[in-house]
């Protein structure tokens, strides 16, 4: 699994797997990191909002290989919404990770989390931000810059208005939360669609009619999660610290049948994330 990549629109290959590190403090990312590099990983996924970044270039620097071996993912801040603000957020996220530059750059979010999905769609200061970020990838400071949970309309107001076209769109995709229609707008318009929390945020793994598939292919429920997502084509970027885990989470060799993916497709969605429900993407709201 750690070999397979895709190409991005402009020749970047980016891993099919990552390693997600949100609500990972320093310590803790940069010891994920070296376990994950150990066991095989290359691509690491972390954003100005996670804190974390100091983690990962300390892991990165500790991890025992060059720098040109790893594919580093950061975000901007959603918060940050004016060319100013995102250039400088670039330039700190550099600095805070001892960086020359970064893997693949996005945006956290088409909205501050504060106002997320609300009715202003910031159309107008995105543009600015995505003047932004291609300036960082015409001077070399990004290799590939993109979205995150961005909508189609969205995506369309980057399009009509950009010189580089976005390379990805990381959102919410997992199973029993399969948004088909903005991924296959992505797909037709080269844009790599990116799963974060393939597995639900754990939130998946006691359903019984998940297990039952998952069993049928001797597979844990999280392996048969992350074989879902990347057989609809996506990057998967489980999170975890644990090194079981992430050795688990590689273990995906085998092939869901087309049967058994539309059945998944087609599973209730998921209406409690428990603890972890309160955040914006997973349909909470921040005061």
């Amino acid at each position: 699994m750690f070999n397979e990549t895709y190409k991005l629109s402009n020749g970047v290959e980016i891993p099919k797997l990552g390693l997600g590190t949100w609500l990972l403090d320093d310590a803790q990312t940069a010891q994920a990191v070296r376990d994950a590099v150990s066991i095989g990983y290359r691509h690491i996924d972390t954003a100005q909002a996670y804190m974390n970044e100091v983690g990962v270039g300390d892991g990165i620097r500790s991890c025992g290989l060059s720098r040109e071996e790893l594919f580093i993912t950061t975000k901007v801040a959603a918060e940050a919404k004016s060319f100013d603000a995102v250039t400088h957020s670039i330039d700190e996220s550099l600095a805070k990770m001892g960086l020359d530059y970064i893997d693949l750059l996005i945006i956290h979010s088409p909205q501050p989390w504060k106002e997320y999905r609300e009715d202003n769609r910031y159309f107008e200061e995105n543009k600015e931000v995505w003047k932004a970020m291609e300036d960082a990838y015409k001077t070399g400071k990004v290799k590939a810059i993109g979205l995150s949970n961005f909508l189609q309309d969205d995506v369309e107001n980057i399009l009509a208005n950009c010189e580089i076209k976005p390379m990805v769109n990381q959102v919410l995709v997992h199973v029993s939360n399969t948004p088909s229609e903005l991924i296959e707008f992505c797909q037709k318009n080269d844009i790599l669609v990116e799963a974060y929390s393939p597995i639900a945020h754990g939130a998946v793994l006691d359903n019984a009619e998940i297990k039952v598939i998952a069993d049928k292919y001797g597979v844990s429920v999280a392996q048969l999660c992350l074989r879902y997502d990347i057989q609809l084509g996506l990057v998967v970027i489980p999170k975890t610290a644990n090194p079981d885990h992430m050795r688990n989470n590689a273990e995906l060799d085998f092939v869901i049948s087309d049967a058994d993916m539309e059945t998944l497709k087609h599973v209730e969605h998921i209406q409690n994330y428990g603890e972890h429900s309160f955040f914006p993407v997973f349909g909470g709201k921040l005061k």
